[in-house]
């Protein structure tokens, strides 16, 4: 490759610029310094910069040809300006025994919290209910089988499309938390290098809500097929809100519900309901979140102004509904509304993933409830 440079050291000090014409009786770069071949000659010269060096333009700054055997070749730049640290050596607690470790808590905790949520017996706490009734903790399967499926069927969308378009990940490494509601705040995946592709950016980012929604809905047919409708005098606690497709599949199976009935979900259908909340969230347009990872996958850098606008609608339901959009905001703010960027922003997604992106809007519409929660 050519490049300029001061001054080239194998250059005798004394040796000037000379023009085309003005050829030096001695020339340091030919086999033979005082004749040059003959014109047609098959005599090859000992190097290849000799028959070049007369021809060069003339300037202030000495050019030269800089030849390289293959050994002293330079390595190109990569083509994106993007730096990327060096993957972690293999360590095998984090790689298995942390997932492990934690899926395990996380499966005893929402077991804990499915069979506190039957409980029936007199207790005066999730922590009570545990050491009092231990034997009791079988009744909680239906929920914590349920919920645990569909957030692994979730996670799994995620680290499968990971590897298929090989991106370092994690397993999935679930989150226990407290029994008194539903024993878990979810499962996370790492991601060992950034996602610098804009179609694995999105297959990756749309495969985990759409694989948990389908378990999801799969989970509330048989839910609502255990469920039954009471009147709202008999009828206390949490109050869960109702996104479109849980009415329309309950309208569906139970008919019109009057407005002086509700209905009792079954603990299946209860934990379904959570994976259509757990699929409205990720699916917000936010950093991070799928739906960011979308959204940046879909509109580039106009994802930043879908952050901008969601923020203040969040704030208004916080507002007027359930405080907790609040938090979302926050967590939201703390790892960043914006997206990073892509190498590749030019490459098109196509028409088969436009359609993929449009079905994942339809799946947040109906999944979505503007007040998840209440107390009656």
């Amino acid at each position: 490759m050519d490049h300029l440079s001061q001054e080239d050291p194998r250059l005798p000090d004394n040796h000037q610029q000379h023009s085309p014409g003005d050829r030096p009786p001695t020339d340091p770069f030919l086999s033979d310094p005082l004749e040059d071949p003959p014109p047609g000659s098959l005599i090859t010269p000992s190097s290849k910069e000799g028959p070049i060096q007369p021809h060069m333009p003339s300037h202030p700054h000495q050019t030269s040809w800089n030849s390289t055997t293959p050994q002293e070749e330079v390595e190109s730049p990569p083509p994106y300006p993007f730096y990327q640290e060096p993957l972690p050596p293999p360590n095998t607690f984090s790689d298995w025994g942390l997932p492990i470790l934690l899926f395990g808590l996380t499966a005893f905790t929402t077991l804990w919290a499915g069979a506190y949520q039957v409980n029936t017996k007199p207790t005066t706490g999730a922590w009570d209910f545990l050491t009092k009734y231990p034997d009791s903790l079988i009744n909680g399967l239906p929920f914590a089988a349920t919920l645990l499926g569909i957030l692994v069927t979730h996670e799994m969308g995620h680290y499968i499309l990971s590897r298929i378009h090989r991106v370092p990940a994690s397993f999935p490494l679930f989150i226990p938390g407290p029994p008194q509601f539903i024993g878990t705040f979810g499962a996370v995946i790492r991601m060992r290098s950034p996602i610098m592709r804009r179609r694995a950016l999105f297959d990756i980012g749309v495969a985990g809500p759409i694989a948990g929604f389908f378990a999801a809905v799969l989970a509330l047919i048989i839910g609502l097929s255990f469920s039954y409708v009471i009147p709202k005098e008999h009828a206390f606690g949490l109050q869960l809100g109702e996104p479109l497709l849980l009415q329309g599949i309950a309208w569906f199976m139970f008919g019109p519900i009057p407005l002086t009935h509700d209905l009792v979900l079954h603990p299946i259908a209860f934990a379904a309901w959570f994976g259509f909340f757990v699929t409205a969230i990720n699916l917000l347009p936010l950093g991070q979140l799928d739906g960011g990872h979308v959204a940046f996958a879909v509109f580039g850098r106009q994802q930043r102004l879908l952050a901008y606008m969601t923020v203040p609608i969040l704030l208004y339901l916080g507002f007027t509904g359930w405080p907790g959009w609040f938090i979302w905001v926050g967590m939201a703010g703390m790892i960043g509304l914006t997206h990073p960027p892509v190498a590749d922003p030019d490459v098109s997604l196509g028409k088969g993933r436009r359609w993929v992106a449009w079905g994942a809007l339809l799946i947040f519409i109906i999944t979505f409830a503007p007040v998840p929660f209440s107390v009656g």
